[in-house]
């Protein structure tokens, strides 16, 4: 008895020593490589601030303050069909991350097995299969792959980086999302506002249509003058029937954002929308850690980094225990549970490539230029990320400018129209100048109403152009 238990520690001395340095071997693979460097400053063109208040880190609840909107939004977080989709990846990426994970680790597994054998004994035919063996066994076996050079250790923080990529994807669905569902229930708004003004100027035009007929009785103006002014009247009815559809359109557009059937929806009236006049975009580094994509490319530069380090570590010898058990084992079963019965056996291989016919030195390559190309693409997409916030930031500030000058337009529009109907009427006029101002009034106001419809635009391609929509949380 004592004997056997001596030579079991003489086996597992080596087992445990190779167990141990394997462990010290390991390291987290959530430890990736440092962000890759890239130049930000210049990045958004005429903007040098160093506040680094930027409405990215305003929660959309606070950022968008139309209640209605907000509902809206809050449904489509929850049902919208794309950002389900990009969960389920998460769910996927991490997957691949337990299993990228799980190969540092031994695999073990329990069995029973029954090893009966016939063989002939004798010459001449005598005893033919009349010789038997039995072997029967029980216990653990195991198999592992000792991480030496961090060879799994890298491909793990691969998937880790993958993983968290898969969060940036979803992420940047979120992101686009709110900011989607947000500019298609502004142009809902702006369509309601266009149908209202096109409305009333229908009215106004009845109202002028009937004014010439009267005219025209009293000898003051011709039968032309009476059809331009119902042929006007005609084709401003002739756009309503339009806007109308536009409007349903946009409903269900809005709908199938949502997740929903398609129906109405309940919406408020753009005059109560407030154009933010203060957008703040902050220091040009903090779209590194706050847009979706810059991150998704960063991280495919770390996860490019891990792969070439896996890469590089296939040239150095590895260490497996291909076979490791202990359990029992008897030639009957009686007394199958004794002491004695005790069987280990351990086989281990240290292997070092020669000859592999360039495929690692091919791996090797390949991993470095998919390194370079990640590194450029993630310098393409902060380049491109700086671009977008330049050209929202100077279109804004251009329709801002537009404000003034669109208010006085329509003013002096509003008096041109008063002052041809009295003219009109006084004889001092023609109708065509009647017609003229009428249709410039109701372009100017519609032009008003896109104006404003930009510029709400606008400040929501900001907020989602420096990153905003979404809460980090530390993974």
């Amino acid at each position: 008895m004592n004997n056997s238990k001596y030579k079991l520690n003489r086996l597992f001395i080596p087992v445990i020593a190779v167990l141990v340095l394997g462990l010290t071997s390991c390291q987290s693979y959530k430890h990736l490589s440092s962000t890759p460097q890239v130049d930000t400053d210049g990045i958004i063109r005429d903007v040098n601030n160093e506040d680094s208040t930027t409405i990215a880190n305003i929660p959309w609840e606070n950022y968008f303050t139309d209640s209605k909107l907000q509902t809206l939004i809050t449904e489509g977080l929850s049902n919208n069909i794309n950002l389900q989709v990009a969960i389920t990846r998460i769910k996927q990426a991490e997957a691949s991350l337990s299993m990228a994970t799980g190969n540092r680790l031994p695999s073990l597994s329990a069995g029973f097995q029954i090893d009966h054998t016939r063989t002939s004994n004798g010459t001449n035919g005598r005893d033919i299969l009349g010789y038997t063996s039995n072997q029967n066994s029980l216990g653990f076996s195991a198999s592992w792959e000792i991480d030496l050079w961090g060879k799994l250790n890298s491909k793990s923080k691969a998937q880790y980086a993958n993983y968290l990529s898969s969060y940036e994807y979803k992420n940047l669905i979120q992101s686009e999302l709110i900011a989607s569902i947000s500019k298609a229930y502004y142009n809902l708004l702006a369509l309601d506002k266009q149908l209202q003004v096109t409305k009333e100027t229908i009215v106004l035009l009845q109202e002028s249509a009937e004014t010439i007929v009267a005219l025209k009785e009293a000898g003051q103006q011709n039968a032309a003058a009476v059809e331009q002014s119902y042929a006007l009247l005609y084709s401003t009815q002739l756009s309503v029937p339009a806007l109308e559809s536009q409007i349903r359109e946009q409903e269900n557009a809005i709908c199938i954002l949502l997740g929903r059937k398609l129906g109405p929806v309940e919406r408020s009236s753009i005059e109560n929308q407030t154009v933010n006049t203060d957008l703040k975009v902050g220091v040009p580094a903090q779209l590194l850690s706050n847009r979706p994509d810059v991150k998704q490319a960063e991280l495919s530069v770390l996860a490019a980094y891990a792969t070439t380090d896996a890469a590089k570590a296939s040239f150095y010898p590895s260490l497996a225990i291909t076979s490791a058990s202990f359990g029992l084992a008897a030639g009957d079963f009686s007394n199958f549970f004794k002491p004695e019965n005790l069987a280990a056996n351990i086989v281990a291989g240290l292997t070092q490539p020669i000859f592999n016919k360039r495929q690692l030195k091919g791996n090797l390559e390949i991993a470095k230029a998919q390194q370079e190309a990640a590194l450029l693409t993630f310098r393409n997409t902060v380049l491109e990320a700086g671009q977008e916030v330049s050209d929202i930031l100077y279109g804004y500030e251009s329709s801002l400018k537009k404000n003034e000058y669109r208010e006085k337009q329509i003013t002096s529009l509003s008096n041109a129209v008063n002052y041809s109907k009295d003219l009109l009427i006084a004889g001092e006029a023609i109708y065509t100048e009647v017609l003229s101002a009428e249709q410039n009034l109701l372009s100017a106001q519609l032009n008003q109403v896109n104006d404003k419809l930009e510029q709400l635009i606008y400040g929501v391609n900001l907020y989602k152009a420096l990153g905003g929509g979404i809460q980090r949380t530390n993974k």
